[in-house]
């Protein structure tokens, strides 16, 4: 009997690495269509570069005087008013030669006039002390132009320095007001009797006699109404509030300020 031969296939393992797939024929379609996205998307993002871009707009040829306001105070017994304005943007040419300045109080017996040059931006001017009551007016600035006539702007302004009268039987020996005077704007417009009409009984104060609601600040920057106290010096000596003074938080710290103030 012959044996049984059991054949085996042998297979030979790969020492090399496969070589590597040949890239697929270029696409001329597929380029052409990438080329043009490119250049469209290139052509928007310039587009909107140059329309985003803001147009320049031309300047005044003229600079004229704005934004005049002022600010008054008793200084060594005279009426300070602090002048301050802007001037309007233009071309270089057109800066003014100088700015001409005006205090003008009312009734026009007293009016200031002054010269600034041009990089000044604010002015002095002194009045004669102010006596009980109001003292009114208006600061006026002026641009001045070779040739050209001026171009005024004008701001009213009022202070207010309050007078008090015993209505006791028996009088005190001396009232004393706290402040002693203050800057109130004018009501332009009745703004602000108008929010206080639709708010009552709402305070017009953020911080008492520093600054109220926009409707009752006025064009200097200043509160259109002012708080008052009144305080008196009794014939023995003793100090106290009057009635108007009684159960005000604002004048309960001016009294206390005052009383400092008297025996320092």
């Amino acid at each position: 009997m012959e044996p049984e031969v059991v054949v085996r296939s042998i297979r030979r393992r790969r020492t090399q690495p496969p070589y590597p797939e040949a890239p697929p024929p270029v696409n001329a379609r597929t380029w052409l269509i990438y080329a043009i996205l490119t250049m469209g998307t290139a052509g928007l993002m310039f587009d909107g570069h140059l329309s985003d871009r803001p147009g320049k707009s031309p300047l005044p040829s003229l600079s004229q005087a704005t934004e005049v306001r002022s600010a008054i105070a008793e200084s060594a017994g005279s009426l300070q008013v602090v002048v301050e304005w802007d001037l309007t943007l233009s071309e270089p040419e057109g800066l003014p030669d100088s700015v001409a300045v005006r205090v003008i109080p009312e009734p026009q017996t007293n009016t200031l006039t002054s010269t600034r040059p041009t990089h000044q931006l604010t002015d002095t001017a002194y009045l004669p002390a102010p006596a009980a009551g109001q003292t009114v007016g208006h600061s006026c600035v002026a641009a001045h132009h070779p040739g050209q006539p001026l171009q005024e702007v004008c701001t009213p302004w009022r202070y207010v320095r309050p007078a008090a009268t015993a209505a006791a039987t028996v009088p005190p020996r001396q009232i004393v007001v706290q402040p002693s005077g203050l800057q109130v704007d004018p009501d332009v417009g009745g703004r602000c009797a108008e929010w206080q009409r639709t708010h009552s009984p709402d305070s017009v104060w953020i911080e008492v006699n520093r600054k109220a609601v926009p409707e009752c600040t006025g064009p200097n920057q200043k509160p259109i109404v002012a708080q008052f106290c009144a305080f008196a010096v009794l014939p023995d000596g003793r100090r106290i509030k009057t009635a108007n003074s009684i159960n005000n938080r604002y004048c309960d710290e001016l009294f206390v300020v005052w009383i400092r103030e008297r025996f320092s």
